[in-house]
């Protein structure tokens, strides 16, 4: 062996060993299972057939499941226009410095703490005409506002209900981005005199970039398995109005106990989140690339 080698050993791979049963355990064995699933009829807990792709056909012919699919859709890409926005807006107007921001990040992280269950339930009570701020005020205004009886009102409630919980995600994402950003960059800015909008323009934005790309792709993946808020808010309707893919899944695994459809659509279901949020990043890049070169021409 020369000098310039290095010694390989391989007892390091005991290290991640641990890391590896986890990830086996809670995510490998559990997708086996619901593969094995999706190619059954089961019968019985004794009696099992096998019946190849039949539920993947079955299901993707389900017509229930292309309108919850447009309505996930819908609803996923309103979150992302509306949070988005909203939280650099907020990260703009947070303190950068001093006791202020943090008694501010404090505050805006709060409603990060509530658990889903509990955000559904606040927002049940919150619009309700009789005992809930929101909804006697609007009932005040003059509005007939009812989410359990109007399948337009319920799926705004749920996407601003959405919006309230999880816009602080974005803006303290959108914070770090900010506070990153050397204060040289600043100063060159004001030696060439840019405005505010030149600033955020070429200089915030970019720098906000890979952040960004990190609140876009959490935003979107949770906001596309949503469940337990509008099943508590509203319980999915009033109709079909807020029935997403996840309680979709829901209903035919547990409430129907279709286990072999149930399990087929979970493996499309997580092959549509995969394939969605690779065709986002890939967009996101060209676009901060497009971005860069052309900061760069001019």
């Amino acid at each position: 062996m020369s000098a310039t080698t290095k010694p390989v050993n391989q007892k390091a791979w005991f290290l991640i060993l641990p890391v590896i049963l986890c990830v086996a355990f809670s995510a490998i064995l559990p997708l086996m299972t619901v593969v094995n699933y999706s190619v059954q009829d089961i019968i019985s807990p004794e009696r099992r057939v096998f019946v190849g792709t039949e539920w993947f056909v079955q299901v993707m012919r389900d017509e229930e499941l292309h309108a919850a699919l447009l309505r996930q859709l819908t609803f996923s890409l309103a979150v992302l226009a509306v949070e988005i926005p909203l939280g650099i807006l907020l990260a703009l107007s947070m303190p950068a410095q001093g006791w202020k921001s943090s008694a501010v990040l404090v505050v805006v992280a709060l409603s990060l703490l509530i658990p889903w269950n509990v955000v559904g339930t606040i927002w049940q009570i919150y619009g309700r005409a009789d005992i809930g701020l929101m909804g006697r005020l609007l009932q005040e205004m003059g509005i007939d506002y009812s989410y359990t009886g109007n399948a337009t009102q319920a799926w705004l409630t749920v996407l601003l209900m959405d919006v309230w919980h999880w816009t602080p995600l974005v803006a303290l994402l959108a914070f770090a981005g900010l506070r990153s950003i050397p204060d040289a960059y600043y100063q060159a800015a004001r030696i060439d005199g840019a405005s505010k909008f030149a600033v955020f323009r070429y200089i915030q934005l970019p720098k906000m970039r890979g952040v960004l790309m990190i609140a876009v792709l959490l935003r979107f993946m949770d906001s596309f398995m949503i469940y337990t808020e509008p099943f508590v808010l509203t319980g999915g309707g009033p109709g079909n109005a807020t029935t997403f893919l996840s309680q979709y899944l829901t209903t035919k695994a547990v409430g129907q106990f279709d286990l072999g459809p149930a399990a087929a659509f979970s493996l499309i279901y997580f092959f549509i989140i995969l394939l969605l949020c690779f065709i986002l990043y890939n967009w996101m890049q060209r676009v901060g690339t497009a971005s860069d070169e052309g900061a760069g021409h001019e």
